[in-house]
C-alpha cells in the first residue's frame, strides 16, 4: 500500500558527480566480537557478490584496496550471517564503530557523512516502523471495527507525514550523499497544482501525464550505483514504467524501452544492464504479441553489434535463434502455409481453408497437457464453428500415423488433422514458433496471425471480442467518411 511507502524506504542510491576516492579503506571496530574473518559483499540487481575479506583481530578489522569500490550499498558478513549494511559513496575512507549486541543502534561513524546519514535514517526508520506496527495490524485485520480502522489510518497518515518531513530534512542537510539522493528517489512524486481541477480534486489525465514525464527525475539511469542496492530498484522502476506508463503494444513499448536504454547509455555498466534487463522482460512476455519487442530489441542492440563489448558470440547466437523463432510468427504478419498428409495420406493445405478464422492447433498424441486441452478445443469447435465461421487445422507432432488416427478417434476430433513430419513444405517448427505442445495460433481469412498461445477455453471470448473490435473499426471508418 502506498500508505506505508515512506516507512520502508531505508536504502539509498544515486551519487552526485564529484571527486571519487582513488582507493578504499573501511575500518571496522566491533566491541564484544571474537577474532574471526569478515566478508564485505555488495548487492547487484537481484544478486549478491563477495568483494573483500579481512582478518578481524582484537575487535578491529580493515578492508582496503588500491582502487575505489563501485558505489552502492554493501554489507558485512560473518560466516553466513549478515551483520549490517553500509553505504559506499564518494568518500571511501571511514571508520565504523559498533557493538555486536546491537549493530545498528550502537553504530558510530567517523570520516564519512554518507554513512552517518545512512545509519541515522536506518535507526529512525526502525523507530517509526515500531510505532506503525500496531496500526498496520489493525488495517490488515478484516475483523477490526470501522472506528478502529479510521483511527489507524489517521495515525498512519501522521506517521508518514513525520517521516516525510524528517527525510526531507535529511536530503537538505546532505544532498550530495548517496543516502539523501536515494531517499529522494524513493519518495512518491507530488501532484502539482496544474494537475488539479478547480475544486481541488485530482485531474487523473493530467496527473498521469505529469507522472509519466517526471517518473525518472530523481533517478539517473546512467548511474550504476542504482544497481547495487538491497532492493532491485533499478529493475523495478523500469518495469513499473513500461508496465504502467506505456500502452501495452509493441510499437509503444519499443519506443520507450529504447528511450530508457538511451538514458542508460553514457555508462557502459548501466547500458548493458538496462538493455539486458529489458530484453529478458520480453523474452517470454505474459501479454500476447509482446514477443515482437524482444525481436526488435535483439535486432537493434545485439544483432547490430552494439552489445559486443560484453555479449559473447555464443550468447548472441542463442538470442538470435530465439528472435528468429519469434519473428516468423509475430502477431500481424501472414502465417506460413502448411501442407501435410492427413490420416488418408492426402495432402491438406492450410491456405485452402476458406473460413473467416482458422485455428492452428499443434499437439502431440503423447502429451499430457494436450489430452486436457484437446477436449476443450473440441467443445469450442462444436459450439462455435458455424457461428464464428471457424475451422481448425490440427498438426500432430509425432511421426506415427497410427497414434494420430487413434488420437483423432479417441478425442472425437471433427476438423482437419494432419501429420506434421509428413510435410511438403518443411518442418512446421521452421515456420511457426512452437517449442512446446499444445500450441494454438489464430489466423484471419487472409491468414494473418491475430492471436497465439491462447488456451482453448479462451478462444470463444477472444474471437467474440475480435469481432466487436472489427465492427467498431468499421463504424469509425464510416464516421470518418
Amino acid at each position: 500500500m502506498r500508505l506505508y511507502f515512506l516507512l520502508f524506504a531505508t536504502f539509498f542510491l544515486h551519487s552526485a558527480v564529484q571527486a571519487q576516492s582513488s582507493s578504499y579503506k573501511i575500518e571496522v571496530e566491533i566491541a564484544n566480537m571474537p577474532d574471526t574473518t569478515l566478508l564485505l559483499g555488495n548487492y547487484y540487481g537481484e544478486s549478491t557478490y563477495a568483494k573483500d575479506t579481512c582478518a578481524f583481530r582484537a575487535g578491529k578489522g580493515v578492508f582496503e584496496g588500491d582502487k575505489p569500490l563501485p558505489k552502492g550499498v554493501y554489507f558485512l558478513i560473518l560466516g553466513k550471517t549478515k551483520l549490517f549494511d553500509l553505504v559506499v559513496g564518494t568518500d571511501q575512507t571511514f571508520l565504523l564503530k559498533t557493538d555486536n549486541k546491537d549493530y545498528l543502534a550502537s553504530m558510530q561513524v567517523e570520516g564519512d557523512e554518507d554513512n552517518s546519514l545512512f545509519f541515522k535514517n536506518v535507526n529512525y526508520t526502525i523507530q517509526k516502523n515500531k510505532e506503525a506496527a500496531p496500526h498496520i495490524a489493525i488495517l490488515q485485520d478484516s475483523t477490526a471495527s470501522e472506528v478502529a480502522v479510521q483511527e489507524a489510518r489517521a495515525a498512519m497518515k501522521q506517521i508518514n507525514q513525520e517521516v516525510d518531513s524528517v527525510q526531507k530534512a535529511y536530503i537538505q542537510s546532505a544532498p550530495q550523499t548517496l543516502t539523501a539522493q536515494y531517499i529522494r528517489a524513493s519518495q512518491a512524486l507530488s501532484i502539482p497544482e496544474s494537475a488539479k481541477k478547480a475544486d481541488g480534486s485530482v485531474d487523473n489525465a493530467k496527473a498521469f501525464a505529469h507522472y509519466k514525464v517526471h517518473f525518472f527525475d530523481a533517478m539517473d539511469l546512467s548511474n550504476d550505483a542504482f544497481l547495487r542496492f538491497p532492493r532491485p530498484i533499478y529493475t523495478e522502476k523500469i518495469a513499473e514504467y513500461l508496465d504502467r506508463m506505456v500502452v501495452q503494444q509493441p510499437d509503444s513499448i519499443f519506443k520507450y524501452a529504447s528511450w530508457i536504454i538511451e538514458q542508460a547509455k553514457p555508462n557502459t555498466e548501466t547500458y548493458k544492464y538496462a538493455t539486458w534487463n529489458i530484453l529478458l522482460k520480453y523474452q517470454n512476455p505474459d501479454i500476447m504479441g509482446l514477443d515482437e519487442v524482444f525481436v526488435r530489441l535483439f535486432d537493434t542492440y545485439f544483432a547490430s553489434g552494439e552489445m559486443d563489448f560484453w555479449a559473447n558470440a555464443q550468447l548472441i547466437k542463442n538470442l538470435k535463434e530465439q528472435a528468429d523463432r519469434y519473428r516468423k510468427s509475430l502477431i500481424g504478419q501472414k502465417g506460413a502455409n502448411l501442407i501435410m498428409q492427413d490420416q488418408n495420406f492426402s495432402p491438406k493445405s492450410l491456405y485452402d481453408i476458406k473460413k473467416k478464422y482458422t485455428v492452428l492447433y499443434i499437439f502431440d498424441p503423447d502429451c499430457g497437457h494436450c489430452k486436457k486441452e484437446t477436449p476443450k478445443l473440441v467443445e469450442f469447435y462444436n459450439q462455435n464453428s458455424k457461428t464464428l465461421n471457424v475451422e481448425v487445422y490440427a498438426v500432430s507432432a509425432d511421426t506415427s500415423m497410427v497414434k494420430m488416427k487413434d488420437y483423432i478417434r479417441d478425442m472425437k476430433m471433427p476438423w482437419i488433422t494432419v501429420n506434421g513430419p509428413r510435410t511438403y513444405v518443411g518442418p512446421y517448427s521452421d515456420l511457426y514458433d512452437a517449442p512446446v505442445t499444445p500450441m494454438i495460433y489464430v489466423l484471419d481469412e487472409n491468414k494473418i496471425i491475430i492471436g497465439k498461445k491462447l488456451p482453448a477455453d479462451k478462444l470463444a471470448d477472444f474471437l467474440t471480442r475480435y469481432e466487436k473490435m472489427l465492427a467498431l473499426r468499421k463504424e469509425e471508418e464510416k464516421s470518418a467518411h
